[in-house]
């Protein structure tokens, strides 16, 4: 048997947060560069720019506000992976030290139709800690 794996009901909803998060990038005037990028056991789940700055995007989809909903899914190791990955991504272009940058994070609320949408810029520095 061939193809893809079926995705599970995780995989779906995530893929649709991110399709309602690119759209939402994208109604603000900023363009989508790419999606999913993985590198250093890591993934980055939208790349896109604003203008001159790179903007690397955590999704968050949740379907209901239990355990805090999606604004406190962004844990600080994660933050840091994320800060790794990006830094290998500009690094691998030539760009790292050399364009602006930030980290956003976009909450969907997939609980409600259509899904509700929070953009967070410059959610989190890119910071060691």
């Amino acid at each position: 048997m061939t193809g893809a794996a079926a995705e599970n009901p995780r995989q779906t909803l995530g893929r649709a947060a991110e399709g309602a998060a690119c759209r939402h990038l994208e109604a603000r005037g900023m363009t989508v560069v790419t999606r999913n990028y993985r590198a250093l056991r890591g993934e980055l789940d939208i790349i896109c720019r604003d203008g001159d700055d790179w903007v690397f995007v955590e999704v968050k989809a949740r379907t209901s506000e239990a355990f805090g909903g999606a604004a406190y899914s962004v844990p600080p190791a994660k933050r840091r992976q994320v800060a790794k990955v990006a830094r290998h991504y500009l690094m691998t272009r030539g760009m790292l030290g050399r364009v602006g940058c930030r980290f956003d994070v976009v909450l969907v609320d997939a609980g409600r139709r259509p899904y509700e949408v929070t953009h967070i810029p410059d959610a989190f520095p890119d910071d060691p800690a």
